[in-house]
């Protein structure tokens, strides 16, 4: 599904922005074998790269949990399959296009990834620390520090939730390992619109489900989706409405967040090209009209 720009934060905050989950929504997608993502990911399995995870955390009943996540979400896997996939981190890497982790909600502790594309991290760095020092590198988390025992607390109430993150990127490639790939420069073009035209709008829907064991009972943690979604920026600026709101966030980023995100060269091109965007798309809707 298309990125929504009409669900951007204005002004732009970094903050968890948790929304709870109907029972039935999905979490996971079925990766499409030959789409970019997928010869990505395949790419990082055949590495032994897809999976870290702590010494001796026992991670098969999550990713039990996962399988059957799969099934509730019409992903078509028999229990006999569930059974023999728990052990096996390759095949779920490649069946989902989403990346996963567990969280610990005991510890807030993150024992276990199956990641093929970050965006920008490295999760083999990442992996054992809590939520506040995974995010410790994040622009303004001083703010995001506080609320971090409070999201803990929230996530292990039972329920399910959902978050997004976004950002502007050059580089149309889903894996943004930090030791795998050089950072993408950004385009070298004379005018606005040369510039966005080889930008793309980069974007996570996170999600969070419980983790029960095979007798129905929820143990204290949870399963964490991550889902990377590229699309051309033009593509996604197809209305005035949208092309306002991006500028507005973009304007209302600290110094701090336009570091971090790698947009502080970017900005000025950005919303020269969206401000002549959102007057264009506004007169032809005008004319339509």
């Amino acid at each position: 599904m298309p990125f929504d720009l009409q669900q951007l934060d204005v002004p732009f905050r970094m903050r968890p922005g948790l929304r709870k989950m109907a029972c039935d929504e999905r979490h996971l997608q079925a990766l499409h074998s030959g789409s970019a993502l997928s010869l990505e990911k395949q790419r990082v399995a055949d590495a032994g790269q897809s999976v870290v995870c702590m010494p001796g955390f026992d991670a098969s009943t999550a990713i039990d949990a996962i399988w059957q996540q799969a099934n509730r979400d019409g992903i078509a896997t028999t229990d006999r399959e569930t059974e023999q996939k728990t052990e096996q981190v390759t095949p779920l890497a490649l069946a989902f296009e989403q990346d996963l982790a567990v969280l610990d909600l005991a510890s807030g502790r993150v024992p276990w990834m199956c990641v093929c594309v970050p965006s920008g991290w490295a999760p083999e760095e990442k992996i054992g620390l809590d939520l506040a020092a995974i995010h410790a590198p994040v622009a303004d988390n001083t703010a995001l520090a506080t609320r971090w025992p409070q999201l803990v607390r929230l996530l292990s109430s039972g329920a399910s939730w959902e978050r997004h993150v976004w950002t502007i990127s050059p580089s149309a490639r889903y894996d943004q390992h930090p030791q795998r790939h050089t950072p993408a420069p950004w385009p070298q073009a004379d005018d606005p619109r040369g510039f966005a035209e080889q930008c793309f709008l980069r974007s996570e829907r996170q999600t969070f489900f419980p983790v029960h064991d095979r007798d129905g009972q929820r143990l204290p943690q949870m399963v964490f989706t991550i889902g990377v979604q590229l699309e051309p920026l033009p593509d996604v600026v197809h209305d005035a409405a949208g092309a306002v709101r991006l500028q507005q966030a973009l304007l209302s980023m600290t110094d701090a967040v336009l570091a971090y995100k790698r947009l502080a060269t970017a900005r000025v091109p950005l919303l020269a090209w969206l401000s002549h965007r959102a007057t264009q798309l506004a007169a032809e809707a005008g004319h339509k009209a």
